[in-house]
């Protein structure tokens, strides 16, 4: 077994170990509708957890978004985000930056599908007024990285939960001002 496919394996475990009822995994068209949607390329890591374990609902704090379907999910968001950003209406979502979960207080974590380790960007906007750059944080250098650091307990999030162990402190994304200056991709074209 491939080493990430030992963390799929640890991930669903862990995921049928403390859900009551998880959703069923997508299927490979609503991946592919999902991507031509988002006009990006899921990491795959991310892929597959959303193929092999199920369409969120697992992982660290309140879980994985849905990837589609009902209510909220991350094609749903990251289209808002996006046109928001475009039309100049909202908070400036960077191109290629999916949103996974919310951590509450407006905090979310995000998924950077355009770094080539994807890595797990922390999106803290309380307090920010015109320099939504400013909001931007790595919280993990990999996809893979975040979640290890969730099995070890080890996340800053768990610190603040009073759980104690090692923890980091996510720093300043520098790609942030860059990013949310990029024009949306045409449609069928990754950024």
């Amino acid at each position: 077994m491939t080493e990430q496919g030992e963390l799929v394996r640890r991930v669903a475990e862990r995921a049928r170990a403390h859900a009551r009822e998880l959703p069923p995994p997508v299927g490979a068209q609503e991946l592919a509708a999902a991507e031509a949607t988002l006009r990006v390329a899921l990491p795959p890591l991310l892929a597959r957890l959303y193929r092999e374990v199920a369409n969120g609902g697992f992982g660290p704090g309140y879980h994985l978004l849905p990837l589609v379907g009902p209510g909220r999910t991350v094609v749903g968001t990251y289209r808002a985000e996006r046109t928001a950003a475009e039309n100049g209406t909202g908070r400036r979502w960077p191109v290629g930056v999916l949103p996974l979960m919310d951590w509450g207080c407006g905090m979310s974590a995000a998924v950077d599908c355009l770094g080539e380790a994807a890595p797990v960007l922390l999106f803290e906007p309380n307090g920010i007024a015109d320099n939504w750059a400013d909001a931007w944080f790595v919280d993990a250098e990999s996809l893979a990285d975040w979640l290890e650091t969730w099995f070890a307990g080890s996340g800053w999030y768990g610190a603040i939960a009073g759980a104690g162990g090692p923890s980091h402190e996510p720093r300043p994304w520098a790609e942030a001002g860059a990013r949310l200056s990029a024009p949306e991709p045409e449609p069928g074209r990754a950024p």
